[in-house]
């Protein structure tokens, strides 16, 4: 009876649940489409010297740090006395203002190069203020030191102590790039100009990571010095700009697929799947979105489906049954595998 009652409960979700697609939906964003100070319905300064033994002050509503023209943020590090500190600059954050818990976020921004500067898009867990860093969780987004060709991508946690993990990729900071994270209840995958460079699972709240399944706020700002890149050197030269031509913010939302396949139009391979897996599907789901959900309907593993095979690494999933689905904004076909 309890097995005729689980195989009900997969066929029922199987079914309802195949002629749906999903897509990102825009859900916040700031286009710079203005001239002045950053908009205050939108962004908060955060105002002194905050962190990581930086030598910059950080200013509020002073033109000379931050400000808005051209459809570009402008933010200014410059070399003055300012309240004590031999630097000023500005951090912009929209603590109270806009949070997201998992979504596609993303940057298109242009860093400055030099010895002691220390750009950042990033994000903070908005209980910060009642629990504390790194409790509260941190999600890099891009960060760049130095003269380096490295940006950085990394999550910060604490798992009885502080606890980091990310990667880095190489990019040309002479020009704009699109830094962004996909982020959902099983992972953080981060992205420069829309390819994947690293990946770091959540799921079930693994090695304690409960902290991302909560709201999180944006930042971006320009520190100097400091632990990580050091203090500026006789090279470095001010004023120095972080440029940033749009921040959007992304949710999936769930649309009515206008064709629907049989599971022909996708294979898994192995099946029963250990740790890691193929799938392969035709032409028309080039660019797709695969997701992976138990018996019960909870998602448990997404990523951007390549054509005409992709990998996945699913070792964190506990054994059982499992629905797979590749959808694009018009098709959509799906499948089941069994997790050993």
């Amino acid at each position: 009876m309890k097995l005729k009652s689980y195989l009900f409960s997969f066929l029922f979700f199987f079914i309802s649940f195949s002629s749906f697609a999903q897509n990102w939906q825009m859900i916040w964003s700031e286009e710079f489409n203005y001239t002045g100070l950053p908009d205050s319905t939108k962004w908060t300064n955060e105002v002194g010297l905050i962190r990581n033994n930086e030598l910059q002050y950080y200013t509020k509503n002073r033109i000379e740090n931050n400000w808005v023209s051209n459809g570009q943020l402008k933010i200014i590090g410059r070399k003055e006395a300012y309240k004590g500190s031999a630097y000023t600059s500005a951090s912009i954050t929209t603590d109270q203002q806009f949070t997201c818990t998992y979504g596609k976020i993303e940057a298109n921004i242009k860093v400055p190069i030099g010895q002691g500067l220390w750009p950042a898009f990033w994000m903070l867990g908005q209980n910060i203020w009642q629990i504390g860093w790194p409790k509260c969780g941190e999600i890099d987004i891009m960060e760049h030191i130095n003269t380096t060709n490295v940006n950085h991508g990394t999550m910060h946690w604490d798992n009885n102590g502080h606890t980091s993990f990310g990667g880095t990729t190489v990019c040309d900071f002479n020009q704009f790039h699109l830094f962004g994270i996909e982020w959902d209840n099983s992972m953080i995958r981060w992205y420069v100009d829309g390819v994947k460079y690293k990946e770091g699972y959540i799921y079930n709240n693994i090695n304690s990571t409960e902290e991302f399944h909560k709201p999180f706020y944006l930042i971006l700002n320009l520190a100097i010095g400091g632990n990580w890149p050091g203090s500026p050197n006789a090279q470095t030269s001010f004023p120095d700009t972080l440029l940033v031509d749009y921040v959007r913010v992304y949710q999936k939302s769930t649309t009515l697929a206008t064709d629907i396949y049989s599971t022909n139009k996708l294979a898994i391979y192995p099946n029963p799947i250990v740790n890691h897996a193929i799938v392969k599907a035709t032409a028309e789901f080039e660019n797709g979105i695969i997701s992976i959900s138990d018996i019960n309907g909870k998602e448990v593993y997404s990523c951007a489906a390549t054509y005409p095979e992709t990998p996945i690494q699913i070792d964190f999933l506990p054994k059982g049954v499992y629905l797979i689905n590749l959808s694009t904004e018009k098709f959509i076909t799906r499948n089941k595998f069994i997790k050993e």
